[in-house]
């Protein structure tokens, strides 16, 4: 196995946003708390010691414990479990929707960045214990982005009507995605797991919500990873007073606008990720979850005959607290109020919306966690790693665009100079004296020469391209090798960990898959992976 990585800001592939958060710009400090770096954790420690009280610990534990009865968990992720009732016991967080068998590459990547940071943190503090966590975004309604998984270039579909949060969904209508699935496989040996895992998740448990917990589970039992499920009643009692405050005084709204106003002004133009809504809570059923607003005092839940008072409403939230789901705005608020977090890993548009969060916390009273980028990681077989090194094609070449990279290899092994700089240069020197002549004469003469000079850069401009069009000719066979092995590890001219799914590379590689990326993946160090299996 073999191991390259390039700076995130050379792939072409991460927002100015994130390059900057990691070149550590001074201009992002107010939207962060501490960087991630190995020595900020110990004042992240201290504050959130200081925050979190023991009788959260001792219910989130029990939760938990009562959630994982169902499944087969390792010791090392029970005792993570029953660790979490100790104050010297924090965690770290990653989360996720429930995709159809995982769905793309990263979801392995981020729960791996998890894991291994946990174990990084306990090397340097050893007197603490660090837990890592995923949480199931159970309460997500967006069925289209979760009911699907690509597998060497097909889509494996999930076809259904559905509505309201995605963990409550009944799975008994995935057998029919099953058999799809299973006739592409194959029946190797690490064919044969894989249908079995699916089998086992997807067609032996009720809802999504148990099919993924099983899932992930029996893929990182052996890692000491804990699942929660924060769909809960008594986790959402914890909750009560922040969604009574969201209710009452809109306070997300307030602080995460000023702080979109603050984002806008900045230098870079950032691009704002979420907007709030003047009440980011919705109301949750088994078959629907739907926005709350309020309208001459009277609150309301759309597409519903549902409607409270404002001392109504207070009721509902005291006597059914599970009814009301965060958004996309107040989850993490949650998230940090219910575990002893230090520290949420996510991709780059995650950790986007978290910038615009600092404020609201600040207003709340709740430690703001570190944020860090998760690993991202490019998987290529050894022959595929020999034929970018016999085509010379360095790690910075295959991130570029396709007509980027096509034209820079071929100028590169071209033995003609298909860069008409110098000849451009020459024919403005010329121009410059006829410009000095044409001074000295009638003043529209300046104009025709501009439109001579404009015309014959231009035809130089098009010879130009006409060569190197005529040079990709010559060289289709080079270009089309390139071409195809770009696209062989850039499916759809995208990130392969945004596209493939982990069971193509299972098929070859099995257990160890997962094994070697746990050797590999530094989640501190900042840079994008280039791992050859």
């Amino acid at each position: 196995m073999q191991q390259n990585s390039i700076p995130f800001n050379k792939t072409g592939y991460f927002s100015s946003l994130i390059c900057d958060y990691l070149e550590q710009n001074s201009d992002l400090k107010p939207f962060y708390n501490r960087f991630p770096n190995i020595e900020n954790f110990k004042s992240q420690i201290e504050e959130k010691h200081n925050a979190f009280k023991k009788e959260t610990r001792e219910l989130l534990s029990n939760i938990l414990l009562n959630q994982n009865k169902g499944i087969e968990v390792s010791s090392s992720t029970a005792q993570n479990i029953e660790s979490l009732k100790s104050e010297n016991t924090f965690t770290i967080t990653t989360g996720h929707q429930l995709n159809l068998f995982t769905g793309p590459l990263y979801f392995l990547y981020k729960i791996i960045s998890t894991v291994n940071l946990t174990k990084q943190l306990k090397e340097t503090y050893p007197e603490y214990n660090f837990v890592p966590i995923y949480w199931m975004a159970t309460e997500d309604h967006d069925f289209d982005e979760i009911n699907f998984f690509n597998f060497k270039g097909k889509k494996i579909q999930w076809n259904k009507d559905a509505s309201g949060g995605v963990g409550r969904l009944l799975t008994k209508e995935l057998e029919s995605v099953f058999k799809v699935y299973s006739s592409e496989l194959g029946n190797s040996k690490n064919a044969v797991y894989l249908k079995t895992l699916f089998k086992e998740a997807y067609l032996k448990h009720e809802t999504l919500a148990e099919a993924t917990r099983f899932l992930v589970n029996e893929l990182f039992k052996d890692y000491g990873l804990v699942i929660i499920d924060a769909d809960n009643v008594d986790l959402k009692k914890q909750f009560i007073p922040f969604i009574e405050e969201e209710l009452l005084n809109q306070t997300s709204f307030k602080s995460v606008s000023k702080t979109n106003k603050q984002i806008n002004e900045l230098p870079e133009d950032y691009k704002i990720q979420v907007n709030p809504r003047e009440i980011n809570l919705f109301y949750l059923t088994d078959n629907s979850r739907e926005r709350i607003v309020v309208e001459d005092k009277v609150y309301k839940v759309l597409n519903t005959n549902i409607s409270w008072s404002k001392n109504e409403i207070l009721k509902e939230v005291s006597e059914h607290p599970e009814r009301f789901s965060p958004n996309v705005i107040m989850r993490p608020l949650y998230q940090e109020v219910i575990l002893p977090n230090l520290c949420y890993i996510g991709g780059g548009g995650e950790l986007a919306y978290w910038f615009q969060l600092k404020t609201y916390f600040n207003k709340v009273e709740v430690p703001f966690p570190i944020l860090l980028l998760r690993n991202s990681v490019l998987l290529q077989k050894e022959s595929q790693h020999k034929k970018l090194e016999n085509l010379n094609i360095s790690n910075e070449d295959l991130f570029l665009r396709r007509d980027l990279f096509i034209n820079k290899k071929v100028r590169e092994i071209s033995n003609l100079d298909i860069d008409f700089s110098p000849q451009k240069k020459y024919l403005q020197e010329q121009f410059k004296d006829l410009y000095k002549i044409a001074e000295q004469t009638d003043k529209s003469f300046l104009g025709a020469v501009k439109a001579q000079e404009t015309k014959q850069l231009k035809g130089l401009e098009s010879l130009e391209k006409r060569l190197l069009k005529a040079q990709k000719r010559k060289l289709a066979d080079y270009v089309s090798r390139m071409t195809d092995l770009q696209n062989e590890l850039f499916p759809n001219q995208s990130l392969q960990e945004r596209q493939s799914n982990f069971s193509e590379f299972y098929l070859e590689h099995g257990e160890l898959l997962i094994k070697k990326l746990s050797e590999s993946l530094q989640p501190l160090k900042n840079e994008f992976s280039i791992i050859t299996l």
